[in-house]
């Protein structure tokens, strides 16, 4: 197979089909094959990444990731994407390991707020614990120039709740939940705009969006610079 690349997916499942669809819909096709090539690595059974930042005791998700990198490297695709944002905890240590660019999703979330939202002077961000512990996000927010600012415990505990008890176990968005918390993270920091730094609130934003808002989706940027990198390699 002539240009492609490789989906390292799976952290959860349902966020990977999300980011699929999203990339499907959006690819200009009129036909079978204007359609993108790529492999999708669905390694569902990657350790939770949210439990072995916070204890490096815990199975350690270094380990798989890298063995998947390293075995999609010899099929020589094109670049990698990796639809999970606590996943890259690890990406200096999996760019490591290949030559084949992996895309940042974090780094160009960040990127898109200078787009999408010129004026934005205070970012603030909702994620898995592990997101916020690691400060994957914070740090390439301050790096662009913005202020940061972290959810507080109530919004952290709604959102834990609507990462692992709704979506993950049960595949659900509750609507009043993943609504109630965006608006209250708002309330309580006066943020210009919201970054949704997980699959799973990218998947709630699919499904149930928050339209009022100045939101910042990772996820589906991630899609919007898949899709360019790939069409751009295609062409070559």
């Amino acid at each position: 197979m002539k240009h492609f690349f490789t989906i390292i997916g799976g952290m959860g499942t349902e966020a990977t089909e999300t980011y699929i669809h999203q990339l499907n819909e959006r690819t200009p096709a009129n036909r079978d094959q204007d359609y993108l090539n790529y492999i999708l690595v669905n390694h569902s059974t990657v350790p939770d990444r949210t439990a072995y930042i916070k204890d490096h005791n815990q199975p350690n998700p270094l380990t798989p990731l890298v063995a998947d990198i390293k075995d999609q490297s010899k099929l020589g695709p094109d670049f990698f994407a990796l639809p999970c944002n606590t996943a890259h905890y690890f990406y200096d240590e999996m760019q490591a390991v290949t030559d084949i660019p992996i895309l940042h999703m974090p780094r160009e979330a960040v990127k898109e707020i200078k787009t999408k939202y010129p004026n934005a002077r205070k970012i603030g961000l909702i994620a898995t614990e592990g997101t916020i512990f690691d400060h994957i996000y914070d740090q390439e927010i301050k790096a662009a120039g913005y202020e940061f600012l972290a959810p507080s415990r109530s919004v952290q505990d709604q959102t834990n709740q609507l990462i692992y008890d709704n979506i993950k176990e049960n595949n659900h968005v509750d609507r009043r939940l993943y609504h109630g918390l965006v608006q209250q993270m708002f309330d309580e920091t006066g943020c210009d705009a919201l970054v949704l730094g997980c699959t799973e609130l990218s998947l709630a934003q699919d499904r149930e969006p928050v339209t009022d808002k100045p939101m910042i989706d990772s996820q589906s940027i991630l899609v919007d610079r898949s899709l360019e990198l790939a069409l751009k390699t295609q062409k070559q």
